[in-house]
């Protein structure tokens, strides 16, 4: 299980002395098990991914501040907890992938310019945590706009 396995690298962070992933990794279980406790149960996988992505986010925000802020020091900070937490998310689908899993679904359903919501649910449930929404809406806008 993810969780196991975050668990477990954050272990071997503390053996060899990385504090930084260390740090990071507590930080991310701090945030699944607040949310566990506030859901009153084991989150699943997917949920896992969702706040591993939404702390990636978060990085990304702080990133660009401190880049804003010349403080170029603490935006490699940021840039390298993004990376340890990229570790934990399944392999991104290529544009391909995704058009291919589109284009399925659109002749499924038949699907016009109107459907694009039910298009977008549909797609969105079946790539769940390997694809990012904004790149799923613009390839589905693209394909029911042709």
């Amino acid at each position: 299980m993810l969780l196991e396995k975050i668990r477990s690298d954050m272990e071997n962070a503390m053996k060899a002395g990385d504090k930084q992933k260390v740090t990071c990794l507590r930080m991310l279980i701090a945030a699944i098990k607040n949310r566990e406790v506030s859901l009153k149960r084991t989150l699943e996988e997917q949920e896992i991914i969702s706040i591993i992505r939404s702390q990636i986010k978060q990085h990304k925000e702080s990133y660009t501040q401190f880049k804003k802020g010349k403080r170029d020091d603490l935006a490699e900070i940021e840039d390298n907890e993004i990376s340890i937490l990229r570790e934990y998310l399944p392999k991104e689908m290529s544009d391909s992938e995704i058009k291919n899993i589109v284009d399925e679904i659109i002749a499924e359903i038949g699907a016009t310019r109107k459907d694009f919501g039910k298009v977008m649910k549909t797609v969105m449930a079946k790539v769940a945590g390997r694809a990012d929404g904004k790149k799923v809406n613009s390839i589905v806008s693209q394909s029911l706009n042709n």
